[in-house]
């Protein structure tokens, strides 16, 4: 508390606007808006070019073999940190990226492609595999490695923790969770939401929320980042509408937060806790007068334990390795998985019927073929996507799909999986419950609004 040096202001405030204006800024590139980050990963991705799918060939080909290899625990994983956590992976998770690996380089090799109709063209084709490869890595090899470099500007230099000490006193009325909460849902919203995720269990097992407060930040705060849902936007072509794009994402993620700790499974979840007696008192801490005050001292501790250009390198190394080697491998197996599915199959119609008279009430263009988007965000957040731009021609049925297979949060290969991984007390059946709710509420709002922007 007391005075802070020029030095410790200019350590926090110079990082944070920074940060903010490379990735929450829109600025209008060619009558188009976007943000600094995309346009500097779209002149990288240009000066790369071919080169990219190679890229993306030995990426997902050493996250799979490290992958199996971590199974046995061998020290030259295990005794390094940043290597520990991005190759160890669970059996079915070394699975998924072997199969990954396997359908890359068929696609890459060109394996089945001239023989129509047969399996392997199913896989390899530019509707499958091709497109995977080809329209989504190449774009999001790129990003995740200059997103992931610069987000310890956001989450580095004291921004969450003063954000996080402004927004104590409406957490709890509002959302049923700690203000300290805050820290871990801007993490997620401006940051990346596995890592809300593993923030959330690492606070459950300390003692520090309860069964009911995990259970909740984890499935209704671990939101999308800015960074996939401007690959999101981009996959379907909508870049012009950013602004509303992600306004529309952050006010149903809000509406969300408000209704589903309100009503089952997360309101049947009880307050008990892992370690008793370790719950923080949720008023300002004895010598404060104001959350400004608080925050501030927040942020300029944080500012003074960073090691400076050595912490920053590691932890920008780690975001990007973590979204390389982890995601990469993941969205071309369930990728092509799901578009193989799509395009040969009639199991995502099936799903999706259900859905069908909703849409066709709320007037959504291409009412069918939406629906056939709508379950399969369960398994990938970018499945939907893919498929919305592969079969869906209406600018406002697109951008439908787009906010809410954003919104529907709750994804197998990204967040659901590490909640599933960990001690939070959620069970598969409980996340698909919710990834139903949230999809419902999401049409609610997002349908009728698309009409006034369109």
């Amino acid at each position: 508390m007391g005075k802070y040096s020029a030095k410790q202001i200019a350590g926090f405030v110079i990082p944070s606007i920074v940060g903010i204006l490379l990735f929450m800024i829109p600025i209008q590139v060619n009558g188009s808006w976007t943000i600094t980050v995309k346009v500097i990963a779209d002149i990288i991705g240009g000066a790369l070019g071919g080169f990219l799918p190679l890229l993306c060939l030995i990426i997902v080909t050493v996250s799979a073999v490290l992958g199996v290899v971590s199974l046995g625990k061998p020290s030259f994983i295990t005794s390094y940190p940043i290597i520990d956590e991005t190759f160890t992976a669970t059996p079915i998770w070394a699975i998924i990226r072997v199969v990954g690996a396997v359908f890359i380089w068929l696609v890459y090799l060109g394996v089945g492609a001239e023989d129509e109709g047969s399996f392997l063209y199913m896989i390899t084709c530019a509707d499958a595999g091709g497109f995977v490869l080809g329209d989504l890595l190449v774009v999001l090899v790129v990003i995740f490695l200059l997103a992931g470099l610069l987000l310890p500007l956001l989450l580095d230099f004291g921004l969450l923790e003063f954000i996080g000490a402004l927004l104590t006193k409406v957490m709890r009325p509002l959302f049923k969770i700690p203000g300290r909460a805050a820290v871990d849902c801007i993490t997620s919203w401006i940051g990346d939401g596995t890592l809300g995720v593993m923030l959330t269990a690492n606070q459950y097992e300390g003692g520090y929320y309860s069964a009911r407060e995990a259970s909740i930040v984890s499935t209704t705060f671990s939101a999308v980042s800015i960074t996939f849902s401007i690959v999101v936007l981009a996959q379907v072509g909508l870049m012009d509408y950013f602004g509303m794009y992600y306004l529309l994402i952050c006010a149903v993620g809000i509406v969300c937060a408000i209704i589903l700790p309100r009503i089952p499974p997360l309101s049947l979840k009880k307050d008990e806790y892992v370690v008793e007696g370790r719950a923080m008192a949720e008023t300002l801490p004895e010598g404060y007068t104001s959350s400004i005050q608080y925050g501030l001292d927040l942020a300029i501790q944080r500012v003074d334990e960073h090691r400076g250009i050595v912490q920053f390198l590691e932890n920008g190394i780690k975001n990007s390795a973590g979204m390389w080697f982890g995601v990469l491998p993941v969205v071309m197996c369930i990728g092509t998985l799901a578009l193989v599915l799509a395009n040969n199959t009639q199991i995502f119609e099936i799903l999706g019927t259900p859905f069908l008279p909703l849409l066709q009430v709320l007037q959504v263009p291409e009412a069918e073929a939406v629906s056939k988007t709508m379950i399969v965000g369960f398994t990938d957040m970018f499945t939907p996507s893919i498929i919305a731009a592969a079969t869906i021609t209406s600018d406002m049925a697109r951008f439908i799909v787009a906010v809410i297979s954003v919104t529907q949060l709750i994804y197998l290969s990204e967040v659901g999986g590490l909640i599933l991984g960990s001690k939070i007390p959620v069970n598969i059946v409980e996340l698909f419950i919710l990834f139903l709710e949230r999809t419902i509420i999401s049409l609610l709002i997002v349908a009728p609004l698309a009409h006034f922007i369109f």
